[in-house]
C-alpha cells in the first residue's frame, strides 16, 4: 500500500486508511511505531516479573475485599479438587491445600505477602474465577499504567 506525505497544518503527515486502522485496532489518539521495516501499531509492553507479582497481589487483595475467608476457602478447595481430578496438579497446589486448612492469618499471608514464597504461590492461585472479567480487566489496566 502506498501512503503519501501531505501537509497537515504547519506539519507533514500521513493519512492511513480507516480500514487499515480498524484492522490494527488503532483509534484516534493511539500511537503507531515507525520501524526500519515500516509503520505498525505499537506493541503493548510486556510486563516484567515485578509488575506481574504486583498484579497478582492486587487480584488477591481484591478477592479479600469482596469475599469472606470461608468463601475464599470453599471456592479454592473446589478448584483444587477439580484440578486434581483432571490431572492438573503441581506442588504449589499441595502447599495451597495446607494453607487453606490453616487459619485466616496464614491464608492472608499467602495471598498478600511480599516475600518470595507468597509471590511463587500466587503464580498458582486457587481462587481464580472469583472476580468478574470487568474487575480483572480494570486491575490489569491499573497495573499497566
Amino acid at each position: 500500500m502506498k501512503l503519501t506525505v501531505r501537509r497537515i497544518g504547519n506539519s507533514l503527515g500521513l493519512i492511513v486508511p480507516r480500514r487499515v486502522l480498524n484492522a490494527w485496532g488503532v483509534r484516534e489518539g493511539d500511537s503507531l511505531e515507525l520501524t526500519p521495516d515500516g509503520i505498525r501499531p505499537r506493541r503493548p509492553r510486556q510486563p516484567g516479573h515485578t509488575e506481574l507479582d504486583e498484579l497478582k497481589r492486587a487480584i488477591s487483595a481484591e478477592v479479600i475485599s469482596r469475599f469472606r475467608p470461608d468463601e475464599i476457602r470453599r471456592r479454592s478447595l473446589e478448584n483444587l479438587e477439580r484440578w486434581k481430578e483432571g490431572g492438573a496438579w503441581c506442588g504449589a497446589y499441595a502447599e495451597w491445600l495446607e494453607i487453606l486448612r490453616g487459619d485466616d492469618a496464614r491464608l492472608y499471608g499467602a495471598m498478600l505477602g511480599k516475600t518470595d514464597k507468597p509471590n511463587r504461590l500466587r503464580q498458582s492461585m486457587p481462587y481464580v474465577g472469583m472476580l468478574s472479567k470487568d474487575v480483572l480487566e480494570n486491575l490489569r489496566e491499573k497495573a499497566a499504567a
